[in-house]
């Protein structure tokens, strides 16, 4: 029997987009989110990239439904991770600038799964608190802004940070009893991370309850040029580039050099991530992905922000008992993932059944390399239209014939219907 449920994420003019087919389960499962930043779809070795050393990810991936069309619908951290966490997407979730915190009303997956009968945690990277603008981005002080008790999203666990970007030694404060204060943990963040999600997985596995945990890494976010534990970071003129990235000039150099960081900390993060899926059970359900991409020099442009395939579409792997391992091109977006989950703790199966993904930037971040102006679109496997800020077309991509989107139609006569109607499906009118 299948159902519609009305506590997915909403469409536009009402629609909603997760089915629910009730099956037999004899009891709820536990369900772990592993959450990294800046891994964009492509740069995992069973997406094809050469660059790439990530042997866990790929065994992985040979055991899960690979949502190879998956989409973040922010692509940057606080809206990404704010409608990751809540199901909805930004600013409806209250989250529309950068410096914006998750209002400490709003309803999280935390919630939803401790009334489903879960104890939950979460460890590592917050990325939706309050945080002071005058406090540098990357180092010590952001690192050690203290995350409220009352602000942690209805985690009864957590032990994390607002953020900082301390990929080595990070700070850590939360309910355990020896992170009352933020205290500064030796090691690789992604090894000190995990260690701390085994050692709770280990203490609540023995319980009647079914847990939640969520896994939150910085990496591979920059500094690119951050010790990896021990992964020596490969030869830049040796890094294959995309066709859409520019050679002979300054992109190319940057390009080269910060992929080759980025790919050192992509190996060392998966072979943490190795660790932690060795130790847990294989009736667990495994959720990878990550909040959002980067460019990394595609059509001349770095980090994120930007509506291009290379920031929007990122990695999303799903591990569960008893559902066999397949590739998924169905349109599907993170802000389903909450529902989704919900789903599996109710012993259903949830699968999209819209054609579409929206995709925004709600508001423009004042930040070197970033988007330089705030956008909506709708993206399907087969096509992507982006409005400017005036609700004008700005961007319309083939991308069945033009993955890494060179050519941009948006003028092209011979499309301004099909422009309309994908406008109009999605309610971008």
């Amino acid at each position: 029997m299948t159902k519609v449920v009305r506590t997915g994420s909403k469409l536009a003019k009402g629609e909603w987009q997760i089915v629910i087919e009730a099956v037999r389960i004899q009891s709820p499962p536990n369900i772990l989110w592993i959450v990294t930043t800046q891994w964009r779809a492509q740069a995992c070795g069973y997406a094809g990239d050469p660059n790439v050393r990530t042997p866990h990810l790929d065994a992985l991936a040979a055991r899960s439904v690979n949502y190879a069309q998956a989409v973040t619908p922010h692509p940057f951290g606080p809206m990404a991770r704010a409608a990751l966490l809540t199901g909805v997407p930004s600013p409806e979730n209250g989250v529309r600038e950068y410096f914006d915190a998750l209002p400490t009303d709003a309803r999280t997956i935390a919630h939803e799964m401790r009334e489903r009968g879960y104890t939950t945690a979460f460890f590592g990277k917050w990325g939706v608190g309050k945080r002071d603008p005058s406090v540098p981005l990357v180092g010590e002080a952001a690192a050690r802004v203290i995350v409220p008790e009352s602000e942690r999203g209805g985690f009864e666990a957590w032990e994390g940070f607002e953020g900082g970007f301390l990929l080595n030694d990070p700070w850590l404060q939360g309910t355990a009893k020896d992170l009352v204060q933020p205290t500064q943990v030796r090691g690789y963040q992604s090894d000190v991370l995990v260690g701390r999600a085994l050692a709770w997985c280990e203490r609540v596995g023995g319980g009647k309850q079914p847990w939640f945990g969520v896994l939150s890494l910085e990496a591979p976010h920059p500094p690119y040029d951050a010790p990896a534990a021990g992964v020596v970071p490969s030869d830049p003129a040796g890094v294959v580039l995309a066709k859409n990235v520019p050679l002979g000039g300054d992109v190319e150099a940057k390009a080269r050099r910060e992929l080759s960081g980025y790919y050192a900390h992509i190996e060392a993060t998966d072979r943490a991530i190795g660790a932690l899926l060795n130790a847990v059970a294989e009736e667990v359900v495994v959720v990878f992905t990550s909040v959002h991409g980067d460019l990394h020099g595609a059509h001349g442009l770095f980090r994120k922000g930007w509506p291009d395939e290379e920031a929007v579409r990122v990695p999303l792997l799903v591990r569960r008992p008893g559902v066999v391992a397949r590739r998924d091109d169905g349109a599907i977006s993170l802000v389903d993932l909450a529902a989704m989950t919900r789903a599996w703790a109710e012993g259903g199966e949830a699968f999209v059944t819209r054609s579409h993904s929206l995709i925004s930037m709600p508001s423009v971040v004042a930040l070197p390399h970033q988007g330089d102006r705030s956008w909506r679109g709708v993206r399907t496997p087969a096509r992507k239209l982006v409005l400017d800020e005036r609700g004008e077309p700005w961007l319309f991509f083939d991308l069945e014939q033009d993955p890494l989107e060179m050519k941009n139609l948006v003028g092209e006569p011979a499309r301004r219907g099909e422009i309309a109607e994908l406008g109009a499906r999605a309610g971008l009118g």
